[in-house]
C-alpha cells in the first residue's frame, strides 16, 4: 500500500497537487457534464430557495414530485408566508422532515417578505440568515440567480473528493474551503454541477463505476480511490 499524505496516497501526490487535480477533474468532467444547472424544478428564484431547502437529506426527483403542488399553491413569499403550516406539510410529506422543513419554508418566506420586500436577498451573507438555509444551499442559489461563483458542496460532490483525496474529511466547509483556495472563481460553479453528476451517476455511495465490471470512469486513472474497498 502506498504511504500517505493527508489521506492522499502518495503517488497521486507525486502525479498532482491539489490544485492541478481539481483542474483535471474539471477539465474532464465539464464536457461531459455541460449543463451547470440545478436539477431542481422551479420557475423562479424564490421556488428555486424552497425547493434546495427542502432537498435536505432526500433526492432532487423526490423533491421534484412534490413542489407542482406546492409552487400552484404558494407561488411567492407572500403566499408561503401566510400558508397554515399543517397544509404545507401535507404537501410536502414525501420529502421527509416534513415538519422542520415546513417551518424552514415558512419562517423563511416571512423574513423575505418582511425583510426584502417580498424578494430574494441580494447577497449570500443575506441568504444565511433565512432558516433552513446552510452554506452548500447559499452558494447554489446565489450561483443560479445572482450569477456569482458558487462551490456547491452536496453529498455527491463530497464523497466524490473525498475519494479523489482532495478533501481529507467528510466535512463540507472544509471541502468548500480547499476548492475556494485552489480553483479559479470562473470555474467553481461548473465544477460543482459536473461533480454532482458524476457522484450522482458515475461515483456512487454504493457501487462506484470503478467496482463495476466494464463500466467507464473519466477519472478513474488519477483517482486514489480511498474509502472505497469493494475493488
Amino acid at each position: 500500500m502506498d504511504s500517505t499524505q493527508n489521506g492522499r496516497p502518495s503517488k497521486i501526490l507525486a502525479a498532482y497537487s491539489v490544485p492541478a487535480l481539481l483542474d483535471e477533474v474539471y477539465r474532464r468532467l465539464t464536457p461531459i457534464w455541460p449543463d451547470a444547472h440545478p436539477l431542481l424544478h422551479y420557475r423562479s428564484c424564490f421556488e428555486l430557495l424552497v425547493a434546495v431547502i427542502l432537498s435536505a437529506q432526500t433526492t432532487d426527483e423526490q423533491v421534484n414530485s412534490v413542489t407542482d403542488e406546492l409552487f400552484n399553491r404558494y407561488p411567492d413569499a407572500h403566499s408561503l408566508a401566510h400558508a397554515e403550516i399543517s397544509a404545507v406539510e401535507r404537501i410536502i410529506h414525501p420529502v421527509g422532515f416534513f415538519h422542520v422543513k415546513a417551518r424552514h419554508i415558512i419562517e423563511a418566506a416571512q423574513m423575505i417578505e418582511a425583510r426584502f420586500d417580498g424578494k430574494l436577498p441580494p447577497s449570500f451573507d443575506q441568504l444565511l440568515e433565512l432558516p433552513g438555509v446552510g452554506r452548500k444551499t447559499a452558494n447554489l442559489v446565489a450561483s443560479a440567480c445572482h450569477e456569482v461563483p458558487g462551490i456547491i458542496v452536496d453529498t455527491h460532490v463530497l464523497r466524490v473528493l473525498c475519494r479523489l483525496g482532495i478533501s481529507p474529511k467528510k466535512d463540507p466547509s472544509l471541502a468548500e474551503s480547499i476548492v475556494r483556495a485552489h480553483l479559479a472563481p470562473e470555474k467553481h460553479t461548473h465544477f460543482s454541477y459536473s461533480v454532482n453528476r458524476h457522484g450522482k451517476f458515475t461515483c456512487t455511495a454504493r457501487k462506484p463505476a470503478c467496482t463495476q465490471n466494464g463500466a467507464p470512469c473519466p477519472l478513474e486513472d488519477i483517482c486514489p480511490k480511498i474509502g472505497i474497498t469493494s475493488l
